[in-house]
């Protein structure tokens, strides 16, 4: 259905934009530093489910009515930056974990990486705005879509899953240090404002 060779344009983009450091790989940090590699996975995952439903929606023509919405872009955006700083809170103020158990199981990191990534909507602005200029006017345009989501989500989950993973590393090792595991709740919690931050002052597209 898609030309191989727009496919072999379209991975090395999809790739650079998942190595760039943003919002989904900095959330997948801070859920690797705090919880264990497990739970940065799991935030890994529920990110890219998020991704794939701005890409159905963006495919079927929804993220052009809601960005011409804008009111309903700033109650999504609003109501992600109360739910990071809620997590933010939560890593500052939370006892801290046992050296060989995550703080928090991996579906309750799923649905905050899943509700995190929905609740921002720069994501389909994004996909509206990216994955169009690969399409044929000629195929389903769902379908392509879909196909270009999926492999965009594939890539996002390995890179941000590894993030996660290599900084629960080095959160295991601090962890067993009571004034290490403030610092690494101090941390993870200021990623997660700073991720609030920025969502507060994204400008409309």
């Amino acid at each position: 259905m898609i030309d191989p060779l727009v496919l072999l344009t379209f991975i090395p983009a999809a790739l650079a934009l998942n190595l760039t450091p943003g919002a989904d790989m900095m959330f997948c940090l801070g859920q690797g530093l705090r919880s264990g590699h497990r739970p940065a996975m799991a935030a890994s995952a529920g990110i890219a489910v998020g991704g794939m439903v701005h890409v159905t929606l963006a495919g079927l023509g929804l993220g052009a009515a809601v960005a011409a919405m804008p009111w309903v872009l700033d109650v999504l955006r609003w109501v992600g930056v109360a739910y990071l700083l809620y997590l933010a809170w939560v890593a500052v103020a939370g006892r801290a974990p046992a050296p060989d158990t995550p703080q928090i199981p991996a579906s309750r990191a799923f649905r905050s990486g899943l509700f995190v990534n929905l609740a921002n909507p720069k994501v389909i602005l994004f996909v509206l705005a990216f994955i169009p200029q690969f399409l044929d006017d000629t195929q389903p345009l769902l379908a392509q879509f879909l196909i270009f989501g999926a492999i965009l989500s594939l890539g996002g989950f390995v890179i941000n899953g590894l993030v996660g993973v290599f900084a629960s590393r080095a959160g295991r090792r601090l962890v067993r240090n009571a004034r290490a595991t403030r610092i690494l709740g101090w941390i993870s919690g200021g990623i997660f404002a700073a991720l609030a931050f920025r969502l507060a002052i994204m400008e409309r597209a």
